[in-house]
């Protein structure tokens, strides 16, 4: 599990950069496939990007391969997707049929031409896409065309160090962001400095890549919905990036509470909420399994992220499938695609973990899809678990994943995501104010939107 969260945090962290410079005009993305449910298919199947290393993947994959018949031979090849080896791969002709990709990159392979338009394989092979979270389907959605089949999600829940709330007389409401006041309060009641050194984190608000979070809190959006025009220099925005920026400068700057949380051992027992260096943090869900793996003991306590209205809200990420252009076999790919995400697959797959949990001596917390249906269907397999924190992480963590949004789909997804990461590290860096950070990041990122999409209505 470790292994595979480090991996997931890398390849959010770099993976898209590639797409910058790479994959310009590899042309029409027309294809004659024809796509039919039923009908048979033969020949060989490459699958870039995924592994199949746990019994979520393996189950599924098992189901993909029945789908596709005795006739249809699926290769993997495992690990992250590369980028350039993709892009290139496209370029020579030789593409996989099927791509397993952030739902970030979708939009600039789709730009690109990259990847094929899956409106007809939609239709051929019967996907249901009311099934899919409407924020998933947004971030597969470009020009007015599907071009990704959703698959995991990812949302964030407030995580935090129950004892140290205790201690200091608060309880989750002063850290769940309803109140951005009572969070500056109690990150100083939370936090402890001494001979001029951090030793417990107060509150941790994850800058720079938590900013649409806190924007979205604020009522605010860093792109608009049709994926062209930048609003990095909106005054909610800017305030959200300043509030943030003035947790860690009340600790003594980013610098140290980075130097400090990265010198904790995160995906161990010597984590920062079992050794009581950190009160409070917002954290993507999958956070809870390392915990409960790793120090079961540790006093935790849950809730969701809130906005100024005191709702629930979650900046929804995860995979997708696509199929590239040039696909050998795009009618096998696109049913792969969909028995890899229909609800059947993940129930079945789900129905495994609980087997395993079971055999182990673990706690089932669900699993996260992009599949509405699969996903109601698979939190009626959790039970109680004897634990009132862990069954609080299970509740705020379904509760979040029904209230989620996401980036529109754009042809300069990476170059618009390093604009204003940029903008949030020149300030985290003392660099910039936040407004002349977020008037800088607006130009940047307007001008690799107008771009990208003039380059792509050629």
């Amino acid at each position: 599990m470790r292994r595979r969260m480090r991996a997931y945090l890398t390849v959010m962290a770099t993976g898209s950069v590639l797409l910058a410079g790479c994959a310009q005009g590899t042309g029409d993305t027309k294809t004659n496939a024809s796509y039919d449910r039923n009908a048979s298919l033969s020949g060989a199947v490459t699958v870039m990007g995924f592994g199949a290393t746990d019994e979520i993947g393996k189950v599924r994959l098992d189901e993909a391969k029945k789908a596709l018949g005795k006739k249809v031979k699926v290769k993997l090849i495992p690990g992250d997707l590369d980028i350039q080896q993709f892009l290139s791969s496209v370029a020579s002709g030789e593409p996989p049929e099927v791509v397993y990709a952030d739902r970030a990159q979708i939009g600039s392979f789709a730009s690109r031409g990259a990847i094929l338009p899956l409106d007809d394989c939609i239709k051929g092979e019967g996907i249901d896409t009311a099934v899919f979270r409407k924020s998933a389907l947004d971030a597969v959605t470009f020009n007015g065309h599907v071009y990704g089949i959703p698959e995991f999600n990812v949302v964030q829940i407030i995580q935090a160090n129950a004892d140290l709330l205790r201690k200091a007389g608060l309880t989750l409401d002063d850290v769940n962001g309803s109140s951005w006041g009572a969070i500056s309060a109690a990150n100083k009641r939370l936090m402890k400095i001494q001979g001029g050194k951090l030793k417990v984190i107060g509150y941790d608000s994850k800058l720079p890549e938590f900013l649409p979070l806190w924007a979205k809190a604020n009522g605010a959006e860093l792109i608009s919905a049709d994926g062209r025009t930048a609003r990095l220099d909106d005054p909610r925005v800017v305030a959200a990036l300043k509030w943030a920026v003035s947790i860690y400068d009340a600790q003594g700057g980013f610098g140290k509470v980075k130097a400090y949380r990265d010198s904790a051992d995160f995906f161990g027992g010597g984590n920062q909420f079992a050794t009581g260096t950190l009160g409070a943090m917002p954290m993507e869900q999958w956070y809870v399994n390392v915990l409960n793996d790793v120090s079961p003991k540790a006093l935790v306590t849950f809730d969701t992220v809130r906005d100024h209205q005191g709702q629930p809200i979650a900046f929804a990420s995860g995979s997708a499938w696509a199929i590239p252009k040039g696909s050998k076999h795009p009618a096998a790919a696109c049913r792969f695609a969909r028995v890899m995400t229909q609800t059947s697959s993940w129930v079945k797959a789900a129905q495994e973990r609980v087997r395993l949990r079971k055999k182990d001596g673990g706690l089932f917390t669900g699993v996260l899809t992009g599949n509405v249906v699969a996903d109601r269907k698979i939190k009626a397999m959790i039970k109680p678990s004897g634990d009132q924190k862990w069954d609080q992480a299970i509740q705020a963590t379904y509760t979040a994943n029904d209230h989620t949004f996401s980036m529109p789909a754009n042809p300069a997804g990476q170059e618009f995501q390093t604009a204003w990461q940029d903008g949030v590290n020149r300030v985290l860096n003392g660099q910039q104010s936040p407004e002349a950070a977020m008037r800088q990041a607006q130009k940047e990122a307007q001008k690799a939107l107008d771009d990208a999409w003039a380059e792509f209505e050629k």
